[in-house]
């Protein structure tokens, strides 16, 4: 009996305190899904995603589509206040391009410089533009639901700071973004030890900026000498990009008002491929607008000599000259304009939130999935945000 009694107490002893004890956290975790940008919505519509970072019109159409809810803008992210007024897009050329006709990039600097003025003065002319463009005036729809493109550009314009100024602040970002690049590995080449003087001598190329404002200021232009060849001009569906599609689709304004422009080719709607250069009313080259589909793309394309210049972000531009690209920075076209974004079927409504649910998640052995542009602006943002909130992340494709 008496060996009963201690058996039974021992018993009761594991019950409490097996009841006692706490199942194990699952490390919190993240999993990202790259893909292409334009994916993301039919994705997260799809519930093949659970939310997706991404620059403009994109966060718009999975708002204003009610499919998500935007988490947090780029510039409010984690760590509170580095991403204000973050750099994003600029215009970047190769260097061999630079050297062999500088005439011809000052031109096309003032146009994008013009064409940025253009859009920040007249968002709604934009916005009307950059529905026709990205996507061709149609409608959107993902099953059931149905949203007007234009609607999208509306919301999405205002959001986005266009300007060539490249700013203390502006300067600050790009720093903030390799220490960014280095913390999570991708910077290991030339800028991983170089001074302030040298990663600035390696990045940019302010000099077309300074003429192209001399020429704007005075209305007196220099006309380059014709080209052999066409010029490229790569640049990704995105109304960050505005300023050019601007420059292309309203080029009458620009030739009326400075005797430059670049001129489509053809009078179709939605994308242009050709126009023509043109300089004091008269043609200087042919160029080619080829479609990207991220940053990291477009530098490929660089590296390559397939194209000339771009429109991209400066995190995958600053990634390629770290890695030998012979590529210069030339000026900002606009800062900010991204956004995290989850399925509206979830209770988040901010960073904090959005935690929370990954922490639940990650307990359940069901981590969030959030699509990604591979190397591009917002990668290096969601990552820092992550890893300075204690969240892990897995990759996959």
């Amino acid at each position: 009996m008496k060996f009963v009694v201690i058996a039974l107490v021992a018993i009761a002893v594991i019950l409490i305190t097996a009841g006692c004890t706490q199942p194990k956290t699952a490390e919190p975790q993240v999993t990202i899904l790259y893909s292409s940008v334009g994916q993301m919505p039919q994705l997260l519509a799809t519930d093949q995603i659970d939310g997706y970072i991404a620059w403009q019109p994109f966060v718009a159409v999975g708002d204003k589509s009610g499919i998500a809810k935007i988490v947090s803008y780029s510039q409010n992210l984690p760590p509170p206040g580095i991403w204000e007024d973050h750099s994003c897009d600029s215009l970047v050329a190769r260097d061999a391009v630079l050297a062999a006709n500088p005439e011809l990039t000052n031109d096309l600097s003032a146009i994008l410089i013009e064409a940025t003025n253009y859009t920040k003065n007249n968002p709604d002319r934009a916005a009307q533009i950059g529905a026709d463009w990205i996507f061709g005036n149609s409608d959107l729809k993902y099953g059931n639901i149905t949203v007007k493109s234009l609607d999208v550009e509306m919301a999405s314009i205002p959001t986005i700071t266009f300007t060539n100024e490249p700013s203390k602040e502006w300067m600050a970002s790009n720093d903030q973004f390799i220490g960014a690049l280095k913390s999570i590995g991708f910077i290991t080449g030339k800028l991983n030890t170089s001074s302030t003087e040298q990663t600035n001598t390696l990045l940019y190329n302010f000099v077309p900026l300074e003429k192209a404002k001399v020429m704007l200021q005075t209305k007196t232009f220099v006309t380059p000498p014709d080209t052999t060849k066409t010029i490229s001009i790569g640049y990704l569906m995105s109304d960050h990009d505005a300023p050019l599609f601007v420059a292309v689709k309203d080029w009458k304004y620009f030739l009326d008002n400075y005797g430059f422009a670049l001129k489509p080719q053809t009078d179709a709607s939605g994308k242009v491929e050709k126009a023509d250069l043109i300089v004091n009313n008269q043609k200087v080259a042919d160029v080619q607008l080829v479609k990207g589909e991220t940053g990291a793309q477009l530098m490929t394309l660089m590296g390559s000599n397939t194209i000339d210049y771009a429109v991209a972000g400066t995190p995958p531009t600053i990634s390629a000259i770290d890695k030998g690209t012979l590529i210069k920075i030339l000026f900002p076209i606009h800062t900010e304009g991204s956004a995290l974004v989850v399925s509206a079927k979830y209770p988040v409504s901010d960073w904090n939130s959005f935690i929370a649910l990954v922490k639940q998640r990650s307990m359940e052995g069901n981590p969030v999935k959030i699509a990604v542009p591979q190397g591009s602006i917002q990668d290096v943002q969601l990552k820092y945000a992550l890893k300075d909130s204690g969240v892990a992340v897995t990759e996959t494709k």
